[in-house]
């Protein structure tokens, strides 16, 4: 320590030494010393010397400083030196010199920077940044010395954070793209820099918000990391803090923060928009009427916020997105509070202008937005709407520059898709709704736009030509508007006195507004352009001034009266004999020239100022001066250049052979008109039919549902039927077991007897069901049968498809004798259930045994004959397939509906031979059961027992119920 005493002091016995030699001697010291504490004095030392010695100390010291970095992680003062000297060597900012106080030694004297020191000029500025970028260069070029500043963020030490902060924020200043290269692809590198917006210590909470400044230019990937890091919500929590609008700086650093994430950014956009962000937006504008609270910060921040809220509805964005924050707007209130701070008073002029192109954006291609904002009145006695007082400032030539543009746009904005609004503004100008004792919009208009100011005459132009845009029926009642020009002297026309004001050579300002007006105005409009021409003076005056040689100043002019002319051919309806479309191209090409017209009316789009207008719709000019493109006439220009000058060149003949082609085209268009109604009458018959398709593909589903279970039943039958079979054949091969015996065999028989018996009244109901379906089918053949016979009636084979229906009628006729058929058969099966009951009572009829046989073989003769007649019908179906296949071919329109009549048929006949097939399982069940209980009461009779037969069962049953009534 001595020895650097010695040899910052200067003894004596040597030379002074010079500052590099002094910075060579303290690396040496930094590389060498093994001693903590010299280490940390020697860099304390090049901390001390590295402004002033900048360029030696980066050359010399930044490989040592970045080692003392990596090794010496432990010593948290170190790590602050060497952070401070690096951000000394690399950050370009002039600042005030730091109070090197705790430093023991002044090793050399060193010239600080002062407040009363002047700055150094542009080339030492320019030098010093040049140093700073090669410093950051030398330091990036091992993308591991970022991640290593970025890991020491985490040190929580003030003396650590803190410098690592700025060193940081500074190499994003010189090496923004590169450093943001390789903080993205660091794990966690945004992350933590997150995380010092949530440090308590405001000094690297505010440095933190300038890093992510630098951070978040330009890179819509990490923009997009940092708004799902919740920066939104901490951003507008720091925001509320510091008291928004009336808060300082760090309000101020937020907002362009959350400039930087949302502008430009469409998912970023779309995120704030659905966090809710923009209605915790809503108490930044409540401000009040006091003049004296607008400080200078104030103003920023307001204006800052304001630039927030058009960042969110630019007309840049998408329309989706921006109509969407547009509603969000007007639902919490935030367009109602732009409109107060738009209507208080002594509001700063930059601000009210921003406002008001705020507002702009916020209600425009709105419909609910434009609706409230004409709603809006002024505080003035009387109250005034919104609009006309900012046409007041329009008009009023005393008034800034910049917010006569914003109330334009303003203007223009609320006309924007607004047909409403639109015939609101020029009703005020038509006779019948004109008040004399009240300021409209209208007289605002007609008062700029004849006025003396140049400016206000283009503002009114433009105004008006926006309140025709796209919208022929303000066109036309335009043209009923009168102007009284003097005492004594009829009213003109308005369209008149433009052309008047025209003729009289006023400035080119004023002229260029007119002409704009007439070409909106007369465009798309042939009522309005037979108005124009009817004024004998105009077409001279049009092609006089087209004709001429005329200076650079007045080429505009010529492009815009050629323009003007070209709409009056393109759009002429040849009601005018003197000004047919033949007679104007004619003029032309004898007064100017078909290849002179053509160059005079590409002037327009050559203009510098068109391409500038054209490129967004808020109109920013420099000067008055500039002022003389719209942005919608632009893309008007653009919409009728072509076409007028393909109008110009054309022939008679080649227009006629286009009048030609568009009448082709039309009987075309309408030859195509008719086949799609008739495409979509079929599609609504196709539709129709569909849907009972599926109605009966349902039906089909339910009853095929309802055979399985049936089937499953009957399997259920057989099964029970072999059990019992089986048991009885035991039964038979032991016929010693005596009366025991039989009476178990008896109570046996008499559970299962009764277990047939619900069984056979399930099935009863099954088939009632069954019948029921089969009623309403044939109800639905009845139906489909009529919409076959009224299709038919226009056919050829009308004959052939009535037999059809007629055999299918027969079908139906048979198909219910079955029916009927079944029911008998049904009626007899409960008759042969009620005497299986009967025998359950231990007495068996011996005498009526071969009378149930009879009946059994002759219901079996009968379902054998019903079977013969199913096959028979089948055969019949069989024929009537073919036959209906034939008269496919010739009813077209009657296939779907036989198809469907045969499907039902068929689906029919299944149903029969299913409900024939349980017939014949019952029968051959009860036949089966018959037999065994014959054969049981024979065992009886044989074992001694008394068998009663069934009529005496049949007279102990009346005699009982004779005794209960006694």
């Amino acid at each position: 320590m001595n020895f650097l005493r010695g040899v910052i002091a200067g003894q004596a016995a040597g030379p002074q030494p010079t500052g590099a030699d002094t910075i060579q001697k303290l690396c040496d010291r930094v590389a060498s010393s093994t001693l903590l504490e010299d280490r940390r004095d020697a860099v304390r030392a090049l901390k001390s010397l590295s402004k002033k010695y900048r360029l030696e100390v980066g050359t010399q010291a930044m490989d040592h400083l970045i080692n003392i970095l990596q090794t010496d992680r432990s010593d948290s003062e170190i790590l602050g030196y060497a952070l401070d000297t690096l951000y000394n060597i690399i950050c370009n900012d002039e600042e005030e010199e730091q109070d090197e106080s705790e430093d023991a030694v002044t090793p050399l004297p060193v010239s600080g920077k002062h407040k009363n020191v002047s700055a150094p000029d542009e080339n030492a500025q320019k030098q010093a940044d040049d140093l700073g970028v090669q410093f950051t260069d030398q330091f990036i070029q091992e993308p591991e010395h970022v991640t290593l500043i970025l890991s020491l963020l985490e040190e929580f030490d003030f003396h650590v954070r803190w410098p690592g902060v700025k060193l940081l924020t500074a190499l994003l200043k010189n090496q923004c793209t590169q450093v943001q290269g390789v903080i993205l692809v660091s794990p966690m590198g945004v992350s933590r820099l997150m995380d010092l917006l949530a440090d308590s210590r405001e000094v690297i909470r505010n440095d933190g918000l300038l890093l992510l400044q630098q951070l978040t230019k330009s890179n819509a990937a990490i923009q997009k990391i940092v708004a799902f890091e919740s920066a939104f919500e901490r951003l507008l929590d720091i925001i509320t803090e510091e008291g928004s609008s009336d808060g300082g700086i760090v309000v101020e650093d937020c907002l362009l923060l959350l400039l930087n994430l949302l502008r430009n950014n469409s998912s970023n956009q779309k995120f704030f928009k659905e966090g809710t962000y923009i209605q915790k937006m809503k108490p930044w504008f409540e401000v009040g009427d006091d003049n004296s609270g607008w400080s200078a910060q104030k103003v920023t921040n307001l204006h800052l916020m304001l630039q927030l809220v058009r960042v969110m509805v630019s007309p840049v964005n998408s329309p989706g997105e921006t109509a969407s924050c547009q509603k969000s707007m007007y639902q919490c209130g935030l367009l109602q509070q732009l409109c107060t701070i738009l209507m208080a008073t002594g509001v700063p002029a930059d601000i009210l202008t921003e406002t008001i192109n705020t507002v702009s954006e916020v209600i425009r291609g709105s419909q609910v937005n434009q609706d409230y904002f004409a709603s809006v009145n002024a505080p003035s006695n009387p109250p005034r709407p919104a609009i006309v007082v900012l046409l007041m400032s329009m008009v009023n030539e005393r008034q800034p520059f910049v917010l006569r543009c914003a109330v334009l746009y303003c203007f223009q904005c609320f006309l924007y898709k607004n047909q409403k609004g639109q015939g609101e503004i020029v009703a005020t100008l038509l006779p019948s709704t004109i008040d004399a004792n009240s300021i409209s919009a209208g007289q605002l208009l007609c008062g700029g736009l004849f006025s003396a100011d140049s400016l206000s005459n283009w503002c009114a132009a433009v105004a008006l030509a926006h309140a025709l845009q796209d919208n022929l029926t303000q066109k036309e009642q335009l043209l009923r508007v009168q102007l009284a020009t003097s005492l004594g002297k009829p009213p003109v026309s308005l369209l008149q006195q433009c052309t008047n004001i025209l003729s009289q050579g006023s400035k080119v300002q004023t002229r260029v507004g007119l002409l704009m007006l007439l070409c909106t105005w007369i465009s798309n409009c042939p009522i309005a352009v037979t108005h124009f021409l009817h004024n004998q003076e105009n077409v001279p005056f049009l092609t006089a001034q087209i004709s001429e040689n005329l200076g650079e100043d007045e080429r505009l002019v010529q492009g815009l009266c050629a323009l003007l002319l070209g709409i009056c051919i393109y759009y002429n309806d040849n009601s005018l004999e003197n000004y047919t479309k033949d007679k104007l191209k004619q003029l032309i090409e004898k007064r100017i020239g078909k290849e002179n017209f053509v160059e005079k009316l590409c002037f327009i789009t050559k203009h510098e100022l068109y391409s500038r207008a054209a490129q967004k719709p808020q109109p920013v000019f420099p000067s008055p001066e500039q002022m003389l493109f719209d942005h919608e006439f632009t893309k008007l220009v653009k919409e009728l250049e072509g076409v007028i000058t393909k109008a110009v060149n054309k022939s008679n003949e080649e227009e006629k052979k286009e009048e030609e082609v568009k009448k082709t085209i039309e009987q075309h268009d309408n030859i195509v008109t008719q086949y799609k109604e008739l495409i979509r009458e079929q599609d609504s018959q196709i539709k129709e039919l569909r849907e009972q398709l599926g109605s009966m593909s349902s039906q089909s589903e339910q009853t095929q549902a309802t055979l399985t279970q049936q089937l499953s039943q009957i399997q259920q039958h057989k099964d029970q039927y072999n059990l019992l079979k089986l048991k009885l054949g035991k039964e038979n091969q032991s016929p010693s077991n005596g009366q025991g015996d039989g009476s178990q065999v008896n109570g046996l028989q008499t559970e299962e007897l009764t277990q047939l018996r619900e069984e056979v009244e399930e099935l009863h109901k099954q088939q009632t069901l069954l019948q029921t379906q089969l009623g309403d089918k044939d109800a639905l053949i009845n139906s489909l049968k009529s919409e076959a016979a009224q299709t038919a009636e226009g056919s050829a084979g009308g004959s052939e498809n009535t037999e059809l229906l007629q055999e299918l009628e027969a079908l139906r006729s048979q198909v219910q004798a079955q029916s009927s058929e079944i029911n008998q058969l049904q009626t007899e099966r409960q008759e042969l259930v009620r005497r299986a009951e009967a025998a359950s009572s231990d007495t068996v009829p011996s005498s009526d045994s071969s009378v149930d046989t009879d009946k059994m073989a002759e219901l079996e003769s009968r379902v054998a004959a019903l079977t013969t007649e199913t096959e028979r019908l089948k055969g019949e179906t069989k024929g009537l397939s073919e036959s209906r296949a034939d008269l496919e071919q010739q009813l077209a329109s009657a296939t779907s509906t036989v198809a469907i009549l045969q499907t039902e048929k068929e689906k029919l006949q299944t149903d029969v031979q299913e409900s024939k097939k349980e017939q014949d399982d019952l029968l051959m069940l009860l036949a089966d059961q018959d037999q065994k209980i014959h054969s049981l009461k024979q065992r009886l009779k044989g074992l001694g027992e008394t068998v009663e037969d069934e009529d005496d069962l049949d007279a102990r049953d009346d005699d009982d119920e004779d005794e209960e009534e006694d």
